[in-house]
């Protein structure tokens, strides 16, 4: 990115030249013959072009004066916007369009005490802002107390020009129980791909490129939940020791796709629709993950950028004394409780979905929009707002169901439409093959789909978004290769990062590691990737995972804009022997229905109308061939279990309204550390199995015979110690 030094303001590097006015020639001119705007409009919200001018709505209940700042290079043009209507300051320039550069300065009273923090010399970016220009520069000007100018080291908001040639572009539309999420970054899937030309690596166009897009179609996703892409700026403190975040968890334009993913300056808007076009056309829905509960400005003690300069006390969460609440962990909470902030989310929402064509959101720490005096609200605004939208309704909606504050653990507790990321399976499932000690009760329930969490207000088993590793914590390489986090790097003193991580080095702390630990691990994880990808319910996916990817031990590295965090696509006989498990898998599981049922188990008896007796739609085995009982439920020494689904008893139709049928199958899972021989079930059901899948299969041997081979019921299988065997009935 190029940047321009401005006259004038020693020191500054700030100010990136990546949007240029269209007209550059008329600020000036404009500014010496319309010393106002002209009245406006106090609706929409924000910066609109109609073709002939711009109208700039502001919303703000504190402030005494609002001004619209132009930009052209070291110029700046103060306009101020006179007219007030519902607390909306509004006002109409002519002859100003796309391209145009603007800010807000916004007078009132300078109070913190009661909440209050206007000061005319910050530059403000615009709420409603669709596109932003540079970045913010961590400098005593950008902070309240401060009386100097900030605009060279703040953000400009940039006029568009909406208009995109979508052509044919249609939502995938991929039904819930068919949903494969694959959560990814940007830049960091993309950086290092060798398919993809140089200059588009790390950004949008890079994503679209067909070497991206034929590798999650080969893998088999169906939609990519990309990590935050809302502009965002690093914080203070980490500018202050030479970092950057990598994550992007950090907004400041809810409208604004971030600026760095382009390839070409100021052509974020349009390769941002170019690259949903093109995984829409491919199939593959597109999910942001978007962060509305907190915003880049932090604690008191941070910079007036956006919010807290407009209305401090509508636009966040204050105690009776006038401080900030913080269930968010980040300094401030967003305040959806009150109207115009509630608006502000939807109407963000709505434009993504209408404008750029998105399919759906995951909404991080979601329990601190749902809030209402103090506790997590079924009935709150937020969620009543969101349902009865007719547009953001029908979108794809995942909440990450927790904060940090009291009461803020939701796993469970969202209303209808919602989906969550089910961070009971992930740890369910990771103590299950890490040490044990919890039995298989919990972990059945995890596997059929969550019903306790999701069965009884009429949600079904796609509400429990499944998965092992996100993001955050350790990838899947790392959790079976490191029992401590190894933070060092990301300068807080290994203090960041969950302590809570319930992996298993399978006995060597990292690498190198001796030939036995090293293929153990291989196993685990494959052991981990076959219980994710074969459990009733939605399975993420973290990009890299499938490919043997390693963080080192970092569990946290949003710092780690770097070879760390960037996916490497070269393909050792590791990698390439997850990825193809991985494609299996998921081809597996498109195959066959009894996979991914829409509908919750009941455990019920069937009758098959073939002769061979009554069994049940799901039946939980025990390794000595009989069904589990209550002791056996209860037994926390209990470290196998068989899943035997009878695709015969599927309750759901296709959409014609037809009876499905699959074949039958039963998953066996032993996270001991001793070998052991499970005896098959016989009749009534099966009188044999074909092997489909065995985690002990490198290269295809695997125990029972070549992967495919038959094994007859009512026999003992020799199972090796932490493995996962997936067995297709035969009759």
């Amino acid at each position: 990115m190029r940047c321009l030094r401005i006259p004038g303001h020693a020191g500054d590097t700030a100010r990136s030249t990546t949007v240029r006015s269209v007209q550059p020639e008329r600020t000036p001119a404009l500014a010496a013959r319309l010393p106002r705007a002209w009245p406006g409009t106090p609706f929409p919200l924000g910066a609109h072009w109609d073709g002939d001018g711009t109208n700039f709505a502001l919303w703000s209940t504190t402030a005494t004066a609002v001004t619209v700042c132009l930009f052209n290079g070291q110029h700046e043009v103060r306009i101020p916007l006179d007219e007030s209507t519902y607390r909306v300051w509004h006002g109409y320039l002519p002859e100003v369009g796309p391209g145009q550069r603007y800010g807000y300065r916004v007078d009132g009273p300078y109070d913190p005490r009661r909440g209050l923090f206007h000061n005319p010399n910050k530059l403000l970016v615009d709420p409603y802002a669709r596109a932003l220009e540079g970045d913010f520069v961590d400098h005593p000007a950008t902070y309240s107390d401060n009386p100097a100018d900030s605009a060279p080291y703040a953000p400009r908001s940039v006029i568009i020009h909406g208009a995109f040639p979508w052509g044919g572009d249609l939502p995938p539309r991929v039904p819930w129980a068919d949903t494969v999420i694959y959560e990814l970054h940007v830049k960091g899937f993309t950086y290092n791909h060798p398919g993809i030309p140089p200059e588009l690596r790390g950004t949008y166009a890079g994503l679209a490129h067909p070497a991206a897009i034929d590798h999650l179609i080969r893998l088999g996703v169906t939609a990519v939940e990309l990590l935050p892409i809302h502009q965002f700026v690093s914080e203070p403190h980490l500018q202050r020791r030479g970092a950057r975040n990598y994550w992007g968890y950090n907004s400041l334009g809810f409208f604004a796709p971030h600026e760095q993913y382009a390839s070409r300056p100021g052509n974020q808007v349009r390769e941002f629709k170019s690259m949903v076009r093109a995984l829409h056309k491919a199939g593959i829905e597109v999910i942001l993950d978007v962060v509305y509960n907190h915003t880049a400005e932090g604690g008191p003690d941070g910079p007036l950028l956006e919010f807290r300069g407009i209305d401090n006390g509508s636009y966040y969460r204050l105690d009776d004394n006038c401080d900030y609440v913080d269930y968010t962990g980040c300094g401030n909470t967003f305040d959806p409780r009150r109207p115009f902030p509630l608006q502000l989310i939807t109407d963000s929402l709505r434009y993504w979905i209408t404008e750029m064509h998105v399919d759906g959101f995951r909404f991080d720490l979601a329990s601190a929009l749902a809030r209402s005096l103090h506790d997590v609200d079924k009935l709150s605004s937020f969620f009543d707002t969101i349902h009865q939208d007719p547009l953001i309704a029908q979108a794809k909606l995942i909440a990450e169901p927790w904060d940090v504050g009291a009461g803020g653990y939701q796993v469970g507790e969202f209303p209808p439409l919602w989906t969550e990321w089910n961070g009971k399976y992930r740890d369910t499932v990771r103590t299950f093959w890490a040490r044990g000690g919890e039995g298989v009760r919990d972990l059945a329930s995890r596997l059929s789909g969550s019903s306790d969490l999701y069965g009884d207000d009429g949600r079904l088993p796609f509400a429990s978004i499944n998965f092992v590793t996100a993001h955050d914590g350790f990838s899947m390489r790392d959790l079976v290769s490191y029992e401590r986090k190894h933070n060092e790097a990301n300068g807080e003193g290994n203090r960041d990062g969950t302590d809570d991580n319930r992996s298993f080095n399978c006995g060597a702390e990292g690498d190198p590691a001796p030939p036995a630990v090293q293929t153990l691990r291989r196993r685990q994880a494959r052991n981990l990737l076959a219980t994710l990808l074969l459990s009733t319910g939605a399975p993420m996916l973290v990009a890299g995972d499938e490919m043997w990817r390693t963080q080192r031990g970092n569990n946290n590295a949003y710092v780690q804009d770097n070879e760390l965090s960037w996916l490497e696509w070269a393909e050792d006989e590791p990698a390439a022997d997850m990825l193809a498990l991985v494609r299996q898998l998921l081809a597996l599981r498109h195959r066959h229905p009894v996979l991914r049922q829409p509908a919750f188990f009941d455990g019920r008896p069937i009758t098959t109308g073939d002769g061979d007796g009554i069994v049940k739609d799901l039946a939980w085995f025990h390794p000595a061939g009989r069904e589990l009982n209550r002791a056996d439920w209860f037994d926390t020494g209990l470290r196998t279990m068989g899943m035997y689904l009878d695709g015969r008893g599927l309750r759901h139709r296709d959409v014609r309204g037809e009876t499905i049928t699959d074949e039958s199958f039963l998953l066996l899972l032993h996270a001991g550390d001793a070998d052991l021989d499970f005896r098959l079930p016989g009749k009534p059901w099966a009188d044999g199995y074909d092997v489909v899948i065995d985690t002990t299969s490198f290269g295809g041997a695997s125990v029972g015979g070549d992967v495919g081979g038959a094994v007859r019921g009512g026999e003992p299988l020799a199972m090796a110690a932490r493995s996962v065997v997936l067995l297709q009935v035969v009759r």
